[in-house]
This record gives C-alpha cells, sequence and structure tokens, in this order.
C-alpha cells in the first residue's frame, strides 16, 4: 500500500486498522460473548461514523469513507464475516456457506478497495469477487496448522465426503492420509479465480490496478509454494522471500 498516492495510502491503512481490530476479535481465544459484544460496538462505530458523528479514534476512518465514497454495507459485511467465526467455530463448511464467509471476510474489503484505487464501477466489482475469492482461499490452504490450532476448518465439507474423510474434527482432517484431494479442489477453485481477477486487471489502467496486482501476484506465488510443498502432513510453513516479493513490486512500479 505504500506504493500508493499519500491520500489513497492512508484510506487503504484506514480500512486496514479496521480488519485487524475485527480479525483480532473474531482470533482472541477468550469467552464469545464479550468478543459479539465487541463485534456489536463496532457496527454502533460504523454507524457513527455515517452520521457524521464518529469517535475520535475514527476520525481518519471516517475521511476515507468521504473522501472515497465507501459503502457502510462492505464494513457490516466485514464483521458479519467475523461474526460468524465467533459464534461458533467453523467446521467443513457446505461450499454454500464457504462463499458467503469469503465474500463478507476478503470479497468485502475488496470492494472497499477497489473505491480507493479509483477503479470503474464493474471492474472493480468484479477485481473484488474474484481477487477477494483467490487470497482467502489461499489464506485457507497455507492456514490449516494454525487454523486447527484454533478449532477450526474450512474445508468444504462435500470435498471431505468426497475423499472419504467423515471426521470434522480440525486435527483429524488435517492429520488424515487424503487430506491432499480435498485441498486439490480448493487449489483449482483459486487458480481460477487468480485468472479471472488477472483479465480483470488486463483490461483496466494499470496506474489502478498497481496495488492489488502486485496483491494477486504475490499470493498467486504462495499458492505455487503450497502446491510444491504439497499438504500431507508435515506441513512446514510456507512464506513468500522478500527478495521475490521486492521483484513483484519493482516490476508493476516500473
Amino acid at each position: 500500500m505504500r506504493i500508493l498516492p499519500r491520500a489513497q495510502r492512508e484510506a487503504m491503512f484506514e480500512i486496514y486498522s479496521f480488519c485487524r481490530a475485527v480479525d483480532d476479535i473474531a482470533d482472541d481465544p477468550g469467552p464469545r460473548e464479550p468478543r459479539l459484544d465487541a463485534l456489536e460496538q463496532w457496527r454502533s462505530d460504523i454507524a457513527a461514523v455515517y452520521a457524521g458523528s464518529a469517535p475520535p479514534h475514527l476520525a481518519g476512518l471516517a475521511q476515507a469513507v468521504r473522501s472515497f465514497a465507501l459503502d457502510r454495507g462492505d464494513f457490516l459485511a466485514v464483521i458479519a464475516g467475523m461474526e460468524m467465526d465467533v459464534i461458533a467455530d467453523i467446521r467443513a463448511p457446505d461450499h454454500v456457506t464457504l462463499d458467503l464467509y469469503c465474500d463478507r471476510v476478503a470479497c468485502a474489503v475488496g470492494r472497499l478497495s477497489v473505491h480507493v484505487f479509483g477503479m470503474e464501477r464493474d471492474a472493480g466489482l468484479a477485481l473484488a469477487h474474484h481477487l477477494g475469492r483467490a487470497l482467502q482461499l489461499t489464506n485457507i490452504l497455507r492456514d490449516l496448522d494454525e487454523d486447527a490450532s484454533l478449532g477450526r476448518l474450512y474445508l468444504p465439507r462435500e470435498e471431505l465426503q468426497a475423499a472419504g474423510i467423515t471426521s470434522t474434527e480440525p486435527a483429524a482432517v488435517i492429520a488424515h492420509p487424503a487430506i491432499g484431494k480435498p485441498c486439490a479442489t480448493l487449489v483449482a477453485l483459486a487458480q481460477a479465480e487468480f485468472e479471472k481477477a488477472r483479465a480483470v486487471m488486463a483490461e483496466s489502467p494499470r496506474r489502478v490496478v498497481r496495488a492489488p496486482r502486485i496483491m494477486g501476484e504475490a499470493y498467486r506465488l504462495i499458492l505455487d509454494e503450497l502446491i510444491a510443498r504439497g499438504f500431507a502432513p508435515p506441513r512446514q510453513p510456507v512464506h513468500l522471500p522478500r527478495g521475490k516479493f521486492l521483484l513483484i513490486v519493482l516490476r508493476n512500479l516500473f
């Protein structure tokens, strides 16, 4: 985001700060009720932002909302996505539920972001849809072990059953010898979404899609690293080497 002009950069940092705050609430290991209350407080705070009475700590977010006409519904969608993780630990959702989760926690962030980037409406919505899903599916594949440690499992129920995995207990599923089969399905879905996002960006002015191009290329490399590593346990963590990331940034800047 640091490559963006100042006003856009500051707006994106405000959006990121909001997402970081509600995500931390969702991932807090404490009791569920206080976390639900905290998310409800965020709904009230967002309402205050749009009513023109933002609390002092959200003055920067209120400025971003005014400057880039950000949609209140997208902020609420992100909160609702985090709430899905708080109400109950997600374990082997069906495809419909997984798609809703991806839309709320990733694509809604994309819809906020494309307003800041200055994309044309239809292209922006398409990019948020496809790139958001690609990034979130990659996150799910990368974070299998971390999510299981929190009691969560985002691999689709239908794909587990097709692979002969009957358990929905996260630790049991990620240790199953057939774990590669449902992961392969998510890999294919992510690859298709990356390609659709790439096609949208190829038809958009390069200056307005620099940031999402960098993000998309970086995450695509992470997905490639995951494919090369495989999904059978034990799984070594996958990280994007800093040198490769810098090359992506430089290629898109110049």
